[in-house]
């Protein structure tokens, strides 16, 4: 009975430890999903410089980011594809001087040529009689590797919360 109650012990202990480090590993995975891979972390650093263009407002810049033939997916309006149809949703935003818009990736992956970030965005504007109105949602983008080495996203899709 001894033998059987260490032994029960160990296999509790063992358990234990099991879950704990599993724990650790998934959480880790969660919060910090392509923190140490190199090319997430350039992806994750293009989706900075992104957001950056957005909030100085900068049209050609912020289109400069989609390849060619992306296809561009924004809230509550039809899809588009190309780079200058993207350009054109960028620029009817910005047609606004009152929006302002914003993000932050919060995970983000790469697969030879294929990569993802995805995060969260928060943006204003002001109705005509001057309130101020605040939005967030998610995003999701899909980047290709071009043969110049250069990722150029290729699938950017964005809601936004309603709660």
């Amino acid at each position: 009975m001894i033998a059987t109650t260490s032994g029960s012990r160990f296999l509790r202990f063992a358990l234990a430890v099991l879950l704990g480090v599993c724990t650790l590993v998934v959480s880790t995975h969660v919060s910090f999903a392509g923190a140490h891979d190199p090319g997430a972390k350039v992806l994750i650093a293009l989706d900075d410089d992104w957001s950056k263009a957005a909030v100085a407002r900068d049209v050609d810049r912020v289109a400069s980011f989609y390849a060619e033939d992306a296809s561009v997916y924004p809230p509550n309006e039809p899809g588009v594809v190309g780079r200058a149809n993207a350009h054109k949703v960028w620029a009817g935003a910005f047609a606004d001087p009152s929006y302002n818009l914003s993000w932050k990736t919060t995970s983000s992956g790469v697969d030879n040529n294929l990569g993802w970030t995805a995060g969260t965005y928060q943006e204003s504007s002001k109705t005509p009689d001057g309130k101020v109105i605040h939005g967030k949602g998610k995003y999701l983008c899909v980047w290709r590797k071009g043969a110049d080495g250069k990722w150029k996203a290729i699938q950017d899709m964005w809601n936004s919360d309603t709660k």
